[in-house]
């Protein structure tokens, strides 16, 4: 009306009628509301590529949106729904909780915002998500280890101890022997002696 209330006075100044200012005036306010009917913002950004995978979806008009009627969906590459379906509106911010992204390739979002002013708004756009490598998780399974217990050898000490123990047996047997030996031998030179004293008092 305010703008209306401009128009008029210099259509008349300029000879142009009041029709004529209407329409103009209709002419402006259809492209403010074409202009409102739009999103202005989205997160991710429109064409945006992700590394990290984001948690939630949102998508911000011009205009304030209605509490009910609005929707706004996520698909991944394969065509599957990623949302949770916990779809927020927040003045003209309309939000969707995601699934976690497991798979590279282009997201889609589509959307259909209502407004008590406007048409309709319905769109989509999309993003490119590259997922990270899969790193397994599971824990290799423990290999069993074999565990050998090494026995000392004897030092050369015990053998040399071994050794020394055969010398003094020997050298004992020996020794053994030779009182043997010398024993017979008195016992033999004691028998003759008896034999010559026998021998002796007989031809006596």
């Amino acid at each position: 009306m305010r703008t209306l209330a401009r128009i008029l006075p210099v259509a008349k100044v300029l000879g142009v009628g009041s029709l004529v200012a209407s329409s103009l005036l209709l002419a402006l306010i259809g492209a403010s509301d074409a202009q409102a009917n739009s999103i202005v913002a989205s997160v991710p950004a429109v064409g945006a590529v992700l590394s990290a995978a984001p948690n939630a979806v949102s998508v911000t008009a011009a205009t304030t949106l209605l509490a009910d009627g609005n929707s706004l969906t996520v698909t991944d590459p394969s065509g599957a729904q990623v949302d949770d379906g916990s779809l927020t509106i927040s003045d003209t911010t309309a939000v969707v909780g995601l699934k976690p992204l497991t798979a590279t390739g282009i997201y889609t979002v589509s959307y259909t915002m209502l407004s008590a002013t406007d048409d309709p708004l319905t769109g989509s756009y999309t993003f490119l998500y590259n997922a990270p490598a899969v790193v397994s998780t599971q824990s290799a399974a423990p290999s069993p280890t074999s565990t050998s217990i090494s026995i000392p050898k004897k030092s050369g000490g015990s053998s040399a101890a071994s050794i020394t123990v055969l010398v003094f047996v020997g050298l004992a047997t020996i020794v053994a022997l030779f009182l043997l030996w010398y024993a017979r031998m008195i016992w033999k030179q004691a028998r003759k002696a008896r034999r010559r004293r026998s021998h002796d008092r007989g031809t006596k």
